[in-house]
């Protein structure tokens, strides 16, 4: 409950495609004072992965796919948020006196905020707390240049966390520092490394003033409009008809990125290498991530998952590239899904 009412308090973790936002929750979530938190993922495509990754850590783990939560599951995220405390009342769940929201890289939060504070039943029974906005400390300075979802994401924040610290260079953190100071002189910074920073850190009082868990600062009730705030943005999900050569599907993204590595936003999976478990794929625009062997798989679903968020690219161009390649893959690509602009 939250600061002597009896509301539970809302906590909104965004942060643009590929800065951190799961990472953080998977080293937030085992900490005792969050063992009862319920967690909602929302992804851009219908076929996500990461509340796979984070139900390892936290059963409460729910995912609203298909859309943006600012724009076109914001009807779902009231349904969700409405089902919890049903449940909760009824006992059929575990308790929970805390929600986190992880929304898509590409969201607003303040639509989120508006949709949570204005319903006329949520408003009674949850409260925001707090909005924390991660910048990859590597992309930072490119994605405030190139995508607005970003600059939306560090002006409402109450908290900016810096992730990737130890991959960028002191003078681009100073510097990255100082831009988001301009952007957002109220927000307070803190630099984490792997997602590790203790809660009682995290949602210590800002001492900047600013934000506080109070709902009423004004930053819900900034206006939006329903129309795509994307524009160029798409994704494609698919899956293989057996497991991959990890090593030719290696040089195959590599290749990729090598040609397209700023417009490729996010790309992300889990991979069936022929190993007991899956491969986890992580990677935005140029960095991917070191691939991650997880002993077993999340759930009884043990084909490929591969999901490209790009922008400007059709999602029929991975789709032919990855069937000329299929020979060296030693598997041919199956669609799933595309999703076309937010």
């Amino acid at each position: 409950m939250h600061y002597g009412s009896n509301k539970r308090p809302v906590t909104v973790i965004t942060g643009f495609l590929g800065s951190g936002k799961t990472t953080l929750l998977n080293s937030l979530l085992p900490e005792p004072t969050l063992v009862h938190t319920a967690v909602l993922v929302n992804e851009y495509g219908k076929v996500g992965l990461d509340h796979h990754l984070l139900r390892q850590v936290e059963e409460q783990t729910i995912l609203l796919g298909g859309g943006c939560l600012c724009c076109t599951v914001r009807d779902d995220l009231v349904k969700v948020l409405r089902d919890l405390l049903n449940q909760d009342q009824q006992g059929v769940i575990p308790v929970f006196d805390r929600i986190m929201i992880e929304s898509s890289g590409l969201a607003d939060p303040a639509p989120i905020l508006f949709t949570i504070l204005s319903d006329p039943v949520l408003q009674h029974h949850f409260s925001i707390d707090l909005v924390i906005v991660t910048v990859d400390s590597v992309n930072g300075h490119l994605h405030l240049d190139r995508q607005p979802e970003s600059l939306k994401q560090v002006s409402i924040a109450d908290k900016i966390l810096l992730t990737k610290t130890d991959l960028a260079s002191p003078e681009t953190i100073d510097s990255l520092k100082m831009r988001l100071r301009t952007l957002n002189p109220s927000a307070e910074i803190l630099e984490v490394i792997s997602g590790k920073v203790q809660p009682s850190v995290l949602f210590r009082p800002n001492p900047a003033g600013a934000g506080n868990g109070n709902p009423l600062d004004g930053r819900a009730k900034r206006p939006y409009t329903e129309q795509s705030h994307a524009p160029g943005t798409r994704s494609i999900s698919l899956t293989f008809d057996h497991p991959l050569d990890w090593t030719a599907f290696g040089l195959w993204l590599s290749m990729l990125l090598h040609a397209r590595g700023e417009d490729v936003l996010r790309v992300k999976g889990l991979l069936d290498v022929g190993e007991e478990g899956p491969v986890v794929l992580n990677g935005v625009q140029h960095i991917i991530h070191p691939p991650q062997h997880l002993k077993d798989w999340p759930d009884q679903d043990h084909r490929s998952h591969l999901v490209f968020i790009m922008r400007d690219i059709d999602p029929t161009e991975i789709m032919n590239s990855l069937s000329a390649f299929q020979n060296f893959l030693g598997a041919q690509p199956v669609l799933l899904e595309t999703n076309m602009s937010l």
